[in-house]
């Protein structure tokens, strides 16, 4: 029987490609090939077929990667649809995806159409769908209106009676008192609330009408309890995990990872410039890494996740988020003709000249208008020197 390979023998198998493949993924190979308890033979094989393959992933010196990624990403985006899909599970809530979710990434725009939070759990609040729904509670938005089953204005008493609903109250878990309280913390000094079994009076202490309206207007949005900005948090059984989480509408992460029970490590936000202020920029490039990877494959689009990462490293490089267009990347490009040709030409070529800027013509875009050189890209990087007979057959060197 032939003999099964070893970790040791499998790192000799690997030693002579040290210079070639990274150690993290050599010792996935060594790993690997001992879980599968493999021979030394299959071993061997599995570590050349590993080496030819990375040798035939990697980049050619001098290739134009930007533009690779550009076109690879650019050319199956136009076969996206323009729709609003249903968080997978989840009918109630949807959530752009499609060419709308995929401009909104690179524009990297603050306000996000959709904001959505998946909020994972910890413990015993992981396994328990009764502990996951107090989490829940915990981050739902809760305003009056949404316990009341009308609120009206007295114009006599100045004042503005709530009708609480018992079911709405239970359903929300909060009490008439939490009303009373939410209430006293916009009364004033001449306002008071009395409460009277689910009936609450809100002496608002005003003298005009047009105020009274206003304060009606504020009653009715005045929060009792959960996390500013998020609308509904709606529990579900995840099948992979085998546990609960929650899928909110609305967005406020610094909030939701304060609440008791709720993961940190895994808690997200589909907003990247929240996750940038409250997790840092490396966790925006993952982020923009991730919802435009998802975005693709939910549309069927094959695109390698390489040029997903050199668009979020184009868009995160300098610490802080940049969209892709003239307000960011584009826009901030060193070459003055590569600036001109993306939009507003003039502007851009009349600040260079009052400048004095020079272009180095390093691009491909900037050479292709000037035309007259190769773009320094690929072979247009090699510089050739070569030996030639001249004369009774002393040689010179000339360069080219």
């Amino acid at each position: 029987m032939a003999e099964k390979v070893t970790v040791e023998v499998a790192r000799a198998l690997l030693e002579p490609y040290a210079h070639v493949l990274p150690e993290r993924l050599a010792e996935e190979v060594v790993r690997k090939v001992v879980e599968a308890g493999l021979t030394v033979d299959e071993a061997r094989k599995v570590v050349d077929r590993v080496v030819l393959e990375y040798m035939r992933s990697l980049v050619e010196p001098g290739e134009a990667v930007g533009m690779v990624a550009a076109q690879s990403i650019g050319e199956p985006s136009t076969q996206m649809t323009l729709r609003t899909f249903h968080f997978a599970g989840v009918r109630e809530l949807n959530v752009t995806l499609g060419l709308p979710r995929l401009i909104e990434i690179v524009d990297a725009r603050k306000t996000v159409a959709t904001p959505i939070m998946e909020v994972y759990l910890e413990g015993e609040y992981a396994r328990s769908r009764e502990k996951a729904l107090e989490v829940a509670r915990e981050l739902e938005l809760t305003t009056i209106e949404n316990v009341s089953r009308a609120i009206t204005i007295d114009y006599v008493d100045y004042a503005i009676i709530i009708e609480l609903d018992p079911e709405m109250l239970e359903n929300r878990g909060v009490k008439p008192e939490d009303v009373v309280k939410a209430l006293n913390r916009i009364k004033g000094k001449k306002g008071s609330v009395e409460l009277d079994g689910l009936t609450v009076v809100f002496r608002t202490g005003l003298d005009d009408a047009v105020k009274l309206r206003r304060m009606y207007d504020r009653v009715r949005a005045l929060r009792v309890r959960g996390v500013k900005g998020i609308k509904r948090a709606i529990v579900r059984y995840d099948e992979k995990l085998g546990e609960y989480k929650i899928i909110t509408e609305g967005s406020n992460l610094v909030a939701a990872l304060s609440i008791e029970g709720v993961d940190h490590r895994r808690t997200i936000s589909n907003n990247i410039y929240e996750v940038a202020e409250v997790l840092g920029i490396e966790a925006a490039r993952a982020l923009i890494i991730r919802e435009m990877k998802r975005v693709l494959d939910e549309q069927g689009l094959d695109v390698d996740i390489r040029h997903i990462m050199l668009v979020a490293d184009a868009m995160t490089m300098t610490g802080r988020i940049r969209q892709v267009g003239r307000h960011g990347v584009a826009g901030e490009k060193p070459s003055v003709l590569a600036r001109a040709a993306f939009e507003v030409t003039v502007k851009h070529l009349v600040d260079a000249a009052v400048r004095g800027e020079v272009d180095e013509l390093k691009g491909v875009v900037e050479n292709v208008i000037v035309g007259s050189r190769v773009v320094p890209l690929g072979t247009g990087m090699v510089k050739l020197m070569m030996l030639t007979e001249v004369g009774s057959g002393s040689a010179s060197q000339t360069q080219k």
